[in-house]
């Protein structure tokens, strides 16, 4: 049996009132505010819960006056209402992106896409470019246009989202892709990613280097760069071979997704940033990027200084091999079609009411670049 989330509590507690004349029609109905305060929830709820009734036609929303028993009630099948109290709901998810590019992101969009019109979805995209602010309003956009549940990437930031904490609490039907929040049960689907760290990291030992770089943007205590670093560190750790964290490249900012326009001026800053480390650190045989476009930067740096041959790159994720068959670069090639796809069967199972926090880590592959 499906579970009542807390809007529709509202929403159903009011219809029975408004059923048994405990709201006559022309009566005025508590407000957001004094609902939000009598059940205990965000105004972001009681507003949903009024907006659905509005939907109906058994309430009308007066700005600045307040919500109305519509007289159109006393002829209300309310049968009807308890049957159909979904109709024009329950179709539409929101899909929130941090950013997303053929490097990382077109795949899994285009998973989610293809899975949607399996379950007969439609699915609105909202990019963050890795602002908690525009994150934020995303959330609300999507609540107030009444999508039934929310997949969400969420921006590279050390602390958390209050709105996603919000909706968890709430029971709103909601999953993580690719960055979990760490200690928090929200259900999510992605990778691996310290397992496939520590096999990367192994590739490299393999290939003979052990003075390796570890070469990140700024936002490295997130959770999945987090689980990257600390694959990297504990494959150094079961070799018995000392990683010198003072020795890498961890304030890059260029990489971040970002509306203001400045990433092209700081690509520029932090290309001289590592040619510099290069220069300084010739013992340098090879660099662990976190991410593709960290790796390309690095490469970029090498091959200024004509050392591009000499010394190793590898990073995750990358172009599709359908537009690059024969990959220069070895990285960790996550399957981003299929955590598209498992995010939406994800959330049509929240959205049934299946209880749980699963997470769900979908397999991935190292991809052996060819020079």
């Amino acid at each position: 049996m499906k579970k009542e989330s807390l809007y529709e509590k509202i929403y159903n507690d009011i219809v029975e009132g408004i059923r048994t004349k405990k709201y006559l029609p022309g009566s005025r109905l508590p407000s957001e505010k004094e609902l939000s305060e009598q059940y205990k929830v965000s105004r972001i709820t009681s507003k949903k819960a009024l907006e659905m009734l509005s939907e109906q036609n058994l309430i009308l929303r007066m700005p600045g006056k307040g919500s109305f028993v519509s007289d159109e009630t006393q002829d209300t099948d309310f049968g009807q209402i308890a049957g159909n109290k979904h109709n024009g709901q329950g179709k539409n998810i929101g899909v929130i992106m941090d950013a997303f590019g053929a490097s990382y992101g077109y795949q899994l969009l285009l998973g989610i896409e293809r899975e949607c019109k399996k379950h007969k979805l439609n699915f609105i995209l909202k990019c963050t470019y890795g602002s908690k602010r525009s994150e934020t309003e995303a959330i609300e956009e999507l609540l107030n246009i009444g999508v039934s549940g929310i997949i969400i990437m969420c921006v590279h930031d050390e602390t958390y989202n209050e709105e996603v904490l919000k909706l968890t609490v709430e029971n709103f039907p909601i999953v993580l892709i690719d960055r979990k929040l760490q200690g928090i049960p929200i259900p999510y689907v992605g990778t691996d990613n310290y397992k496939a760290a520590k096999e990367l990291t192994q590739w490299l030992f393999d290939h003979g280097h052990t003075n390796i770089c570890f070469v990140t943007h700024v936002s490295l205590q997130t959770p999945t760069i987090l689980e990257r670093k600390n694959g990297f560190v504990d494959s150094h750790l079961e070799h018995n071979i000392i990683t010198n964290e003072t020795m890498w490249i961890t304030n890059l900012k260029s990489m971040l997704p970002s509306a203001s326009g400045l990433e092209q001026s700081n690509k520029f800053l932090d290309l001289d940033q590592i040619k510099e480390y290069i220069i300084k650190n010739p013992d340098t045989t090879a660099f662990f990027a976190v991410e593709y476009t960290v790796g390309i930067l690095v490469y970029k740096a090498l091959k200024v200084l004509g050392l591009e041959k000499e010394k190793a790159v590898v990073f995750f994720d990358g172009i599709d091999e359908r537009y690059d068959p024969q990959p220069v670069f070895t990285r960790v090639k996550q399957d981003e079609y299929n955590i598209g796809t498992k995010s939406v069967d994800l959330i049509v199972d929240k959205m049934n009411g299946k209880a749980g926090s699963e997470t769900i880590l979908v397999p991935y592959e190292i991809v052996e670049g060819k020079k």
